[in-house]
């Protein structure tokens, strides 16, 4: 039996035509087709306000994938809103956590993605730089804004890190983000960092849990990009190993 991984969905409301604020459930078809090729079985766990049926949801995949969407509510690492912070989906906070955290006891391998890379962080007690313009080091662009599958900079891995072993020293990836990390969460290994000094990826792999996080997106490059999809390789691999 194929594994199945379990991809967090958001709310997609229709603007400007006959169904204008209609609510539609919905996952990037990106992260479907990368999960396939890695030879797994996509299951897209839909938004909902339901804890008990987001918990049963997770206990019949084998690995989650916390996709991207809306900025992380800053009242989780002891914020007030500024003024450049994003639109958020307080209801998603407490949906990815539910998913977080019933994964964490049921030790299934977890794998987060620009916004789900943050929460991962913020839920295990690290901190977020609300916008890239209240962290006086960047010195590149993050938001590329355009054209998902162009990497635009480099980032550099550090030694003995999953990811490393994978993308090697130096890998070039796509940016579209306007938050990042300030303080890692305990427990938490840096893995990648560009060359401003912003953190792009952090890991924790323990005997009982193991939990990665990018800040790009892996999954619009998968297509293209053997280094890309070959993450996706690697999370399925490990989900596999934790099956056993």
């Amino acid at each position: 039996m194929k594994p199945v991984i379990g991809i967090s969905g958001s709310i997609l409301i229709n603007k400007g035509n006959a169904f204008s604020g209609y609510r539609r459930s919905y996952v990037n078809q990106d992260y479907v087709e990368a999960v396939l090729r890695a030879g797994a079985i996509p299951f897209i766990i839909p938004f909902n306000e339901d804890l008990e049926a987001t918990r049963e949801m997770v206990e019949k995949v084998d690995g989650i994938i916390l996709s991207g969407g809306h900025d992380v509510n800053p009242y989780y690492y002891g914020e007030d809103p500024m003024l450049k912070i994003g639109e958020l989906f307080p209801e998603r906070d407490v949906f990815d956590m539910e998913l977080y955290k019933t994964a964490i006891e049921l030790k299934k391998p977890i794998f987060g993605i620009c916004r789900g890379y943050q929460i991962i962080n913020v839920i295990n007690g690290g901190t977020l730089y609300q916008d890239l313009s209240y962290a006086d080091f960047v010195k590149i662009k993050h938001d590329q804004v355009d054209n998902p599958t162009q990497a635009t900079h480099f980032v550099e891995l550090e030694e003995g890190t999953f990811l490393k072993n994978i993308l090697g020293e130096k890998y070039k990836v796509n940016s579209f983000h306007h938050q990042i990390l300030k303080d890692v969460a305990p427990g938490f290994k840096v893995v990648a960092k560009s060359s401003d000094g912003v953190i792009e990826s952090i890991e924790k792999i323990t005997e009982d849990s193991f939990v990665i996080g990018v800040q790009w997106h892996p999954e619009m490059l998968s297509a293209s990009n053997e280094k890309s999809q070959a993450i996706f390789n690697a999370f399925v691999k490990k989900v596999i190993e934790c099956k056993k």
